[in-house]
């Protein structure tokens, strides 16, 4: 028994300083010398999927859950909650029958548990559906709701949890400022370290997408370098590593730097292939990227059907790879259909780019000035630099196309100049090339060559 205990008090100490390998070897070894208790065999779990063994990690965790339900009443509320977070593990796996199983099973134990903060944080993934479903207001609201919560049993974590939907939907609503700056209250416990890892976690990376949204290179490669230094503290952290590389990918590739781009995401693929099919399908896309821009369009369209398998519309990318291949009305319908079921404008911002594009390929001017306009709205309403820059690109070619010059040299040079502002080369070469096609047609030769 003093073995046992060893083990287990070891185990214990390991799993609170995240030496994961540590913790998974005391708790397997006590394991085979007699059985764990269920926050034991939790700590197995949770130690496993830092791991990125997930395999274990969810039996583990479903043998946690019978084990609390088996010991009764007095853990319904710990158990409601294991329930909701072995749902959310089988959905990220692309699981959506399992997974909803057990939310409807998190849902049943805690139905009248409702004053307490496990029921908190099932709640809290109404906030994300609300965003999903561009249901600003109700996000905010329930956020708000949550937040009373978590101030009434003083749980940091839902705290933080509550803020960072809150502040994502404003954002989305079009109060940036007033959003980051709840965000940054939101990020202020999770940087003391007083927030759960796994949350934490959660929050950084919902960070990462809303800059990339946002198309605020900056802040993306600010939050994604945060994240990095965030999981350099762990021995281990699979799936988040696994989601900077993500944002890391998107990042090279807009820096034009295509070779750390396709390398990021390859093993983004390789590694979450088994945890998170979301993270995979957005990697395939970035591989889908890559290759287009290289003219590699073979490999490009291998990548984007990928992504499009396992859940991720392949638009833009797809739309402007019909383009290079000269199937300009096939690429027309595609930026149309992707545009009319976009949920938002953040998600409209790149359709509206890429429809500029084709529409004035397709020698259509009044529907892409219309994009181009609309663009130029968002980018107002939002103020980030990639979609002022991506604006006053998409104005450039609209005024070039209209014959109207002066403008397009204007548009242009500021295009230009912006976007070597924010390093990202390919797309300064891909504007000096328009702005050249722009003074040849005044005859300024010169300027063009």
């Amino acid at each position: 028994m003093a073995d046992v205990d060893d083990l287990l008090t070891g185990a214990r100490m390991a799993l609170a300083e995240r030496r994961w390998t540590e913790a998974r070897w005391g708790f397997a070894a006590a394991r085979q010398l007699g059985a764990l208790n269920a926050e034991d065999m939790a700590g197995l779990a949770e130690a496993e999927w830092w791991l990125g063994e997930i395999d274990g990690s969810l039996r583990a965790f479903e043998e946690a859950y019978q084990l609390l339900v088996d010991e009764g009443e007095l853990h319904v509320r710990a158990a409601g909650r294991l329930a909701m977070e072995i749902g959310y593990f089988w959905s990220l796996r692309g699981e959506e029958a399992l997974g909803s199983g057990w939310f409807r099973r998190a849902h049943r134990l805690l139905e009248s548990e409702t004053d307490c903060v496990e029921y908190g944080y099932l709640r809290s993934v109404a906030i994300d559906e609300a965003i999903a479903e561009a249901d600003f207001d109700a996000a905010i609201n329930l956020a708000e709701e949550l937040l009373a919560l978590s101030r009434r049993h003083g749980d940091e974590t839902l705290a933080s949890v509550a803020l960072a939907g809150e502040g994502i939907a404003m954002i989305k609503q079009g109060q940036v400022s007033a959003g980051m700056s709840v965000l940054d209250e939101a990020m202020l416990p999770v940087v003391a370290g007083r927030v759960e890892a796994a949350y934490a976690g959660n929050i950084y990376c919902q960070l990462m997408q809303v800059c990339q949204e946002l198309a605020d290179l900056r802040r993306a490669e600010q939050w994604t370098d945060a994240t990095e230094r965030w999981c350099d503290g762990f021995e281990s952290a699979v799936m988040f590593m696994g989601i900077c590389r993500i944002h890391r990918a998107q990042l090279m590739q807009r820096r034009g730097n295509w070779a750390r781009a396709e390398a990021e995401a390859r093993e983004v693929c390789a590694t979450l292939a088994s945890m998170n099919v979301s993270a995979v399908a957005e990697s395939y896309y970035q591989l889908g990227e890559v290759s287009r821009l290289r003219g590699e369009l073979q490999s490009a369209a291998h990548a984007y059907r990928e992504a499009h398998l396992r859940g991720r519309d392949p638009q833009p990318g797809q739309a402007l790879l019909r383009l290079a291949e000269g199937q300009i009305e096939i690429a027309v319908r595609d930026v149309a259909a992707a545009l009319g079921v976009a949920v938002d404008d953040l998600a409209r911002a790149p359709l509206w780019a890429a429809q500029t594009e084709v529409e004035l390929a397709a020698g259509n001017l009044e529907v892409a000035r219309q994009a181009a306009s609309r663009l130029t709205d968002t980018a107002e309403l939002y103020g980030s630099s990639g979609l002022v820059v991506e604006a006053t690109l998409a104005r450039g070619r609209v005024a070039l196309a209209d014959g109207n010059t002066a403008l397009a040299i204007t548009e242009l040079q500021s295009a230009c100049r912006q976007w070597q502002e924010l390093g990202a080369r390919y797309h300064v070469a891909r504007t000096r090339v328009l702005l050249a096609i722009a003074h040849r047609s005044t005859g300024n030769t010169g300027a063009a060559e």
